[in-house]
């Protein structure tokens, strides 16, 4: 069996993108009129719930607010998030955004070696396109065969609904497909999918489950990670375990 395409999530994974959507965030709020501010620890919290309007509506319902207060909140979300995506995307295009370390080598490794390259995220189309703009250039969409976004599955993450998605409009099967991570969320959501998946912890999510995935680094900045040591890695029959082993016969 061979690789044959890695699947990325973008927020978090190729670049540490959380803070610019919490300042984003708070802007609009400023702008709209509401006395909120996300704080950094408050935030960390917040991205347990994967999708921005998803992430407003459950601030909404854990305000002290009466019911009627909390319909009128939830009828702005849209209004409210559409003001984040803008002042997110003015940001990243002034130059706020960096890949992570490590990540334009993994790609560009990736694409030498004839591997096709995805997305799979939680994020809108808007986001995705301003990140790899602002840090790809104008190639870094052409870079990927299939981008896909949340808005476009039913279940976002942890759901598997997105990798699978990727996956089938590329036409690979899961076992010939590496996710990269870095959140509890889309790790359950990749291994759902059946990916085998390297996961970049940031600090929106150190210290997650990380249980499911098959390797756990600091970054990709290491070069002892090339694309051929995780194919390798991502490719190697596991050590069955006594109780498994009991259970085959073997």
């Amino acid at each position: 069996m061979s690789i044959e395409a890695l699947v990325f999530d973008v927020d978090g994974t190729l670049a540490d993108t959380e803070e610019v959507h919490r300042r984003a965030f708070n802007l609009a709020f400023e702008e709209l009129g509401l006395d909120w501010r996300w704080e950094r620890s408050e935030y960390r919290a917040l991205l347990a719930v994967t999708g921005g309007k998803e992430r407003l509506r459950a601030y909404i319902d854990g305000l002290a607010s009466s019911a009627s207060e909390k319909k009128r909140l939830h009828e702005r979300v849209p209004e409210l998030h559409a003001a984040k995506t803008r002042h997110y995307t003015e940001i990243a295009r002034q130059g706020g955004i960096e890949l992570r370390p490590g990540v334009a080598r993994l790609l560009d490794e990736a694409l030498g070696a004839g591997l096709r390259l995805a997305i799979a995220s939680t994020t809108t189309a808007v986001n995705i396109d301003a990140l790899l703009l602002a840090t790809l250039g104008p190639g870094g969409l052409s870079m990927f065969d299939v981008i896909a976004c949340g808005d476009q599955v039913r279940a976002k993450k942890p759901a598997p609904d997105i990798y699978r998605l990727a996956l089938d409009t590329m036409g690979v099967a899961p076992e010939r497909a590496i996710a990269v991570e870095d959140s509890p969320n889309g790790v359950r959501s990749a291994v759902a999918a059946g990916l085998w998946t390297l996961v970049t912890p940031t600090f929106w999510t150190e210290g997650g489950d990380f249980s499911g995935a098959g390797l756990v680094l600091p970054s990709l900045a290491d070069a002892w990670l090339s694309v051929e040591e995780l194919t390798r890695r991502a490719t190697a029959v596991p050590l069955l375990n006594a109780v498994q082993a009991l259970y085959r016969g073997e």
